[in-house]
């Protein structure tokens, strides 16, 4: 099973069509994970800052994905809410070595999800705990606790 597959599984994607929004704090990862996902060569080498936004288009053998890549900059997050309504599911990135931010992170998932466009849809989540690899990195479990995943009811969700 490739990463594709599980990704659709997690996300309980069961469209041939999917538009992702990958979102979460600049600096988190999120362009790095979104080139990850894509077919090896379609990957880049040299990952620059998003700026606004850009869209992702890759397709695996059963799904089509549009992912569309947020910027995490404090004066562009007002995008991010422009394209809820487009959205069948969230990638939401966590940087687990910026301890000082995760309340900000925090704060971003919780506007995310009272948001009108996102709150009453069951909107599948998964939640990157990204740099696991960097020493000072806290563990998908307190990253967890830190972001209240557990009052998330009303959507599926996982962390990974």
């Amino acid at each position: 099973m490739g990463l594709f597959d599980k990704l659709a599984g997690w996300l309980g994607l069961k469209k041939k069509e999917v538009h992702v929004l990958c979102l979460g704090l600049d600096n988190s990862g999120k362009t790095t994970i979104i080139n990850k996902l894509k077919p090896s060569n379609a990957q880049t080498q040299d990952i620059v800052p998003t700026i606004g936004f850009s869209i992702e288009k890759f397709k695996t053998s059963s799904l089509s994905f549009t992912v569309f890549d947020m910027s995490g900059q404090g004066r562009y997050r007002n995008l991010w809410e422009h394209y809820y309504k487009e959205g069948q599911a969230i990638i939401f990135v966590i940087d687990s070595s910026d301890k000082l931010r995760m309340v900000v992170a925090k704060e971003e998932l919780d506007t995310l999800l009272n948001h009108p466009d996102i709150k009453h849809r069951r909107l599948p989540i998964l939640f990157f705990a990204n740099k696991m690899d960097l020493r000072d990195a806290i563990s998908s479990v307190k990253v967890s606790q830190l972001l209240s995943l557990e009052n998330i009811k009303d959507k599926p969700w996982h962390i990974w």
